[in-house]
């Protein structure tokens, strides 16, 4: 299966709402059995985005798994983007 890597961008000023949903969010990585790595972009040590990458079998899936993360339902980010990624070290 191809691996996909999600390239999320906050929402200016959103902090307050990352906060509000990030343990459902660490619950939906944790749970959904694809994730294999993710993180938050930071700016100055404030959380400014997110990377997932994720193991599934097509861009449609990927699309449909960043629709359903926590963070996009409640509104956190500007932009997502989705990019199929070749792990090549590490």
């Amino acid at each position: 299966m191809p691996l996909f890597a999600l390239i999320c961008t906050d929402k200016a000023e959103c902090e307050p709402l990352r906060k509000a949903n990030r343990e459902a969010h660490l619950a939906y990585l944790n749970t959904s059995g694809v994730t294999l790595m993710a993180g938050p972009f930071l700016d100055g040590g404030a959380m400014t985005g997110s990377l997932v990458v994720i193991d599934v079998a097509d861009r449609a899936a990927a699309e449909a798994w960043a629709k359903d993360d926590p963070y996009a339902k409640a509104g956190l980010f500007a932009k997502v983007r989705v990019e199929e990624w070749k792990k090549v070290i590490g």
